[in-house]
Protein backbone atom coordinates (compact mmCIF):
# COMPACT_ATOMS: atom_id res chain seq x y z
CA UNK A 1 0.00 0.00 0.00
CA UNK A 2 1.08 3.44 -0.96
CA UNK A 3 1.33 6.15 1.82
CA UNK A 4 1.51 9.87 0.95
CA UNK A 5 4.63 11.03 2.35
CA UNK A 6 5.54 15.18 3.25
CA UNK A 7 9.12 15.94 3.41
CA UNK A 8 11.31 18.44 4.81
CA UNK A 9 14.54 19.46 3.11
CA UNK A 10 17.10 22.02 3.56
CA UNK A 11 20.85 22.97 2.78
CA UNK A 12 23.31 25.41 3.72
CA UNK A 13 26.36 24.39 2.75
CA UNK A 14 27.98 23.78 -0.65
CA UNK A 15 26.05 24.80 -3.65
CA UNK A 16 22.73 24.32 -1.62
CA UNK A 17 20.68 24.78 -4.34
CA UNK A 18 22.50 22.12 -6.64
CA UNK A 19 22.58 19.94 -3.96
CA UNK A 20 18.78 20.74 -3.12
CA UNK A 21 17.79 19.97 -7.00
CA UNK A 22 19.58 16.23 -6.86
CA UNK A 23 17.84 15.28 -3.77
CA UNK A 24 14.61 15.59 -5.19
CA UNK A 25 15.65 13.83 -8.77
CA UNK A 26 16.75 11.13 -6.32
CA UNK A 27 13.18 11.13 -4.36
CA UNK A 28 11.46 11.13 -7.88
CA UNK A 29 13.25 7.40 -8.16
CA UNK A 30 11.37 5.67 -4.88
CA UNK A 31 8.15 8.67 -4.38
CA UNK A 32 5.16 8.36 -6.77
CA UNK A 33 3.70 11.46 -7.85
CA UNK A 34 6.03 13.85 -6.42
CA UNK A 35 5.27 17.66 -6.11
CA UNK A 36 7.80 20.50 -4.42
CA UNK A 37 7.20 23.59 -3.22
CA UNK A 38 8.23 26.66 -4.24
CA UNK A 39 12.37 27.23 -2.53
CA UNK A 40 12.66 29.41 0.33
CA UNK A 41 15.64 30.91 2.21
CA UNK A 42 15.73 31.04 5.60
CA UNK A 43 17.54 32.74 8.59
CA UNK A 44 18.76 30.44 10.75
CA UNK A 45 16.48 29.38 13.75
CA UNK A 46 18.91 27.88 16.82
CA UNK A 47 22.10 28.08 16.15
CA UNK A 48 22.88 31.77 14.64
CA UNK A 49 26.23 31.48 13.46
CA UNK A 50 25.45 30.15 9.94
CA UNK A 51 24.30 31.00 6.62
CA UNK A 52 21.48 31.29 5.80
CA UNK A 53 19.50 27.82 4.79
CA UNK A 54 17.31 26.95 1.58
CA UNK A 55 14.22 24.94 2.05
CA UNK A 56 11.61 23.29 0.65
CA UNK A 57 8.84 20.79 0.95
CA UNK A 58 8.27 17.31 -0.89
CA UNK A 59 4.70 15.50 -0.91
CA UNK A 60 4.75 12.14 -2.74
CA UNK A 61 3.55 8.85 -2.13
CA UNK A 62 5.44 5.98 -0.83
CA UNK A 63 5.45 2.35 -1.08
CA UNK A 64 7.45 0.48 2.33
CA UNK A 65 7.51 0.90 5.85
CA UNK A 66 8.54 4.37 7.56
CA UNK A 67 12.04 3.35 8.20
CA UNK A 68 12.28 2.07 4.67
CA UNK A 69 11.80 5.39 3.95
CA UNK A 70 14.12 6.97 6.38
CA UNK A 71 17.36 4.89 5.30
CA UNK A 72 16.77 6.00 2.02
CA UNK A 73 16.92 9.20 3.34
CA UNK A 74 19.77 9.45 5.11
CA UNK A 75 21.56 7.38 2.06
CA UNK A 76 20.80 10.53 0.04
CA UNK A 77 21.99 12.75 3.05
CA UNK A 78 25.37 10.97 3.14
CA UNK A 79 25.90 10.78 -0.59
CA UNK A 80 25.53 14.95 -0.36
CA UNK A 81 28.24 15.10 2.22
CA UNK A 82 26.11 14.75 5.61
CA UNK A 83 27.87 14.36 8.56
CA UNK A 84 26.22 12.29 11.76
CA UNK A 85 26.73 13.04 14.61
CA UNK A 86 26.84 16.69 13.81
CA UNK A 87 29.29 18.23 14.81
CA UNK A 88 27.63 21.51 15.68
CA UNK A 89 23.81 20.91 16.84
CA UNK A 90 21.09 22.85 14.42
CA UNK A 91 23.96 23.64 12.93
CA UNK A 92 25.71 23.93 9.33
CA UNK A 93 24.56 20.96 6.41
CA UNK A 94 24.76 20.19 3.39
CA UNK A 95 21.73 18.54 3.37
CA UNK A 96 18.92 17.67 5.81
CA UNK A 97 15.77 15.68 4.52
CA UNK A 98 13.10 15.46 7.54
CA UNK A 99 9.92 12.60 7.41
CA UNK A 100 7.50 15.41 8.37
CA UNK A 101 4.11 12.87 7.74
CA UNK A 102 3.95 9.33 6.61
CA UNK A 103 0.33 8.95 5.82
CA UNK A 104 -1.26 10.06 9.08
CA UNK A 105 0.67 7.41 11.45
CA UNK A 106 2.18 8.40 14.34
CA UNK A 107 5.73 6.84 15.21
CA UNK A 108 7.78 7.42 18.16
CA UNK A 109 10.91 5.08 18.17
CA UNK A 110 14.36 5.98 19.03
CA UNK A 111 15.56 7.01 15.33
CA UNK A 112 12.12 7.91 14.16
CA UNK A 113 9.47 10.64 15.19
CA UNK A 114 6.34 11.28 12.97
CA UNK A 115 4.51 13.82 12.71
CA UNK A 116 8.29 15.60 13.28
CA UNK A 117 8.29 17.42 16.53
CA UNK A 118 9.14 20.63 15.64
CA UNK A 119 6.56 21.19 12.91
CA UNK A 120 4.70 23.98 14.72
CA UNK A 121 7.42 25.82 15.65
CA UNK A 122 9.10 26.04 12.18
CA UNK A 123 8.03 28.88 9.67
CA UNK A 124 10.32 27.42 7.29
CA UNK A 125 8.76 23.60 7.65
CA UNK A 126 4.71 25.53 8.10
CA UNK A 127 4.69 27.56 4.95
CA UNK A 128 6.37 25.29 1.98
CA UNK A 129 3.97 22.76 3.50
CA UNK A 130 1.20 24.70 3.54
CA UNK A 131 2.01 25.56 0.14
CA UNK A 132 1.54 22.02 -1.03
CA UNK A 133 -1.69 20.98 1.64
CA UNK A 134 -2.81 24.34 2.87
CA UNK A 135 -5.63 22.18 4.32
CA UNK A 136 -3.46 19.94 6.70
CA UNK A 137 -4.11 19.36 10.35
CA UNK A 138 -2.17 18.65 13.12
CA UNK A 139 -2.90 14.26 13.23
CA UNK A 140 -2.76 14.62 16.97
CA UNK A 141 -4.46 18.11 18.22
CA UNK A 142 -6.71 18.22 14.77
CA UNK A 143 -5.57 22.09 14.61
CA UNK A 144 -4.84 23.44 11.12
CA UNK A 145 -0.82 24.06 10.27
CA UNK A 146 -2.86 27.20 8.91
CA UNK A 147 -3.62 28.69 11.81
CA UNK A 148 -0.23 27.03 13.90
CA UNK A 149 1.47 29.26 11.35
CA UNK A 150 -0.13 32.67 11.58
CA UNK A 151 0.56 32.36 15.89
CA UNK A 152 4.44 31.99 14.81
CA UNK A 153 6.62 35.33 14.93
CA UNK A 154 8.44 36.32 11.62
CA UNK A 155 11.44 33.45 11.49
CA UNK A 156 12.95 35.62 8.16
CA UNK A 157 11.37 33.34 5.70
CA UNK A 158 11.40 34.43 1.76
CA UNK A 159 10.21 32.63 -1.14
CA UNK A 160 12.55 32.79 -3.56
CA UNK A 161 10.87 30.94 -7.33
CA UNK A 162 11.00 27.68 -8.12
CA UNK A 163 13.65 25.13 -7.23
CA UNK A 164 14.50 25.19 -11.42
Amino acid sequence: MKEQVLLGLGSNQGDSRAILQAAVKELRTFLDDLEVSSLYRTKPQDYLEQNDFYNLAVCGFFSGEPHDLLDLLHTIENKHGRIRPAPIIKGPRTLDIDILFFGRKIINTDDLTVPHPAIAKRAFVLIPLLELCPKYSDPISGKLYAHILALLPDQGVENIGSLH
